[in-house]
């Protein structure tokens, strides 16, 4: 059995009813990073490689690209650095599917690995922004002042944004590889 992301092990997260604008921003990613974590979990490389037809969609796909959405938004985004490895040895003209793709050569150990790291990137990245500016802060252009970087706040809801649109993919691909429903993931007494 390939392991879930931590996350889906603890309770669902729930956003803040009364939070300030930060702890609601990210109470909503972390509930998406939640749901997502439960509808591709627990899954062997057949359960990650399934497809509904017409499309090539698979939830290992959804793996490796939420990864590198996550690795991109916290350094290219937020820091204007340079593509983390492996996505800096792409080349994207050329193969600009190559996430999706390439992750029917991978095991489910290193799909799930890859997305558990770039979320624990993530949320240290998001975390040292937040405590030096809030979610107004601007990304950092130090390494390239040409560009015009996004605020945190941006970038935080384009990844919640993200989160919820391939949700609902990977609802149907999950009920389709074993029939697992439902809209949260259920809660730990």
């Amino acid at each position: 059995m390939s392991g879930t992301p931590d996350q889906a092990q603890q309770n669902t997260p729930e956003p803040p009813p009364a939070g300030d604008e930060t702890a609601t921003l990210l109470g909503f990613l972390e509930r998406q990073r939640a749901t997502f974590a439960w509808k591709t979990g627990d899954l062997d490389s057949a359960g990650l490689r399934a497809r509904l037809a017409p499309s090539a969609m698979t939830l290992g796909g959804l793996l490796n690209h939420l990864a590198r959405f996550e690795d991109d938004m916290s350094t290219e985004w937020l820091h204007g650095c340079p593509q983390l490895p492996p996505w800096n040895s792409v080349d994207w003209d050329t193969d600009p599917d190559w996430d999706w793709i390439s992750a029917d050569e991978e095991t489910p150990e290193a799909l799930y690995g890859r997305w558990r790291a770039a979320v624990a990137r993530s949320r240290l990245l998001f975390a040292e922004a937040l405590a030096d500016g809030g979610p107004g802060r601007q990304g950092s252009t130090a390494s390239n002042p040409d560009i015009e970087l996004p605020s945190l706040r941006y970038i935080l809801l384009n990844m919640i944004e993200e989160y919820a649109r391939h949700n609902g993919h990977a609802d149907l691909l999950r009920e389709s590889v074993d029939g697992l429903v439902g809209q949260d993931p259920p809660t730990r007494a």
